[in-house]
């Protein structure tokens, strides 16, 4: 049995993930998450839960939000744990630009079938939409046009509906190959 791992800023991403792994993943390879409580635990801890990791045959994928920091200064910090480890050849890390929220963007029919609100699938036609990854800040978005949208309770209701193909999120595309590249042997 392989094991992918996944290591998480927090239980919004794993809501997500656990909507979209399961249909993306051979078999014979089992999913795990590793939620942290945020971005700091997340780099102060991620370096011990690989070294410790002690599932023979595991390959990792780190996945944190940008937030309003330089993409680039982000992966390279993470990167940076992965080697600490001891485990870089096996781990990939994806950023999720800005926030996760950026992915649901990508799929606005999606939130329109997860919040009951039709009208919403149409925004997949407007100019703004056709890049989710450039909008600063998505889960303000979101929350425009979903009143009272909550960071887990939308990961629970959006991911299980999203079309993984149609996805306008070259962030997301990015993290859908990359569990892809991981689960193969």
């Amino acid at each position: 049995m392989r094991h992918l791992v996944f290591l998480l800023e927090g239980p919004s991403e794993k809501e997500a993930l656990e909507a979209w792994v399961p249909t993306l993943l051979p078999p014979g390879v089992q999913s795990h998450f590793i939620v942290f409580e945020g971005k700091q635990d997340m780099e102060r801890r991620m370096a011990l839960k690989l070294r410790h990791w002690m599932q023979p045959d595991s390959r990792f994928i780190v996945l944190r939000d940008q937030d309003s920091a330089d993409c680039t200064d982000v992966k390279a910090a993470l990167l940076a744990r992965c080697t600490e480890s001891g485990r870089a050849a096996d781990c990939i890390v994806r950023i999720a630009c800005h926030e996760l929220e950026s992915f649901f963007l990508g799929d606005w029919q999606a939130v329109a079938q997860a919040f009951s609100l039709p009208r919403l699938a149409d925004l997949d036609r407007k100019a703004i939409y056709r890049d989710p990854d450039r909008i600063a800040l998505p889960e303000a978005e979101l929350r425009r046009h979903v009143p009272g949208y909550q960071k887990r309770g939308g990961a629970r209701r959006i991911a299980p509906l999203m079309d993984l193909e149609r996805n306008r999120s070259r962030s997301f595309v990015k993290l859908r190959e990359a569990i892809t590249r991981q689960a193969q042997p």
